[in-house]
């Protein structure tokens, strides 16, 4: 397994978890098939490209759990924090 594949499959696990477990919206089925492809294709990349992709990937990581995706829906930092106020 290449070394991109575990941030870009957390990156999609993040994702899904915060739209439909955190915020109570349907599983957005487009969102398992998007990571699985965008694994395939970084696993590509990282044999072309070497350590770049697995940075990029990283990056994406983080990028991920500051960033709203969906404007209506908060990113996972804030549903964490909104998480944490609650208790």
């Amino acid at each position: 397994m290449a070394q991109s594949t575990g941030p870009v499959l957390a990156i999609g696990a993040i994702t899904l978890a915060n739209e439909s477990v955190f915020n109570d919206k349907p599983i957005n089925w487009k969102i398992p098939v998007a990571t699985t492809i965008a694994a395939v294709m970084f696993a590509g990349a990282e044999r072309a490209v070497g350590r770049t992709a697995v940075w990029i990937a990283y990056l994406g990581l983080i990028t991920i759990c500051l960033v709203r995706t969906d404007p209506n829906t908060p990113s996972p930092a804030e549903s964490a924090l909104s998480w944490y106020e609650k208790r």
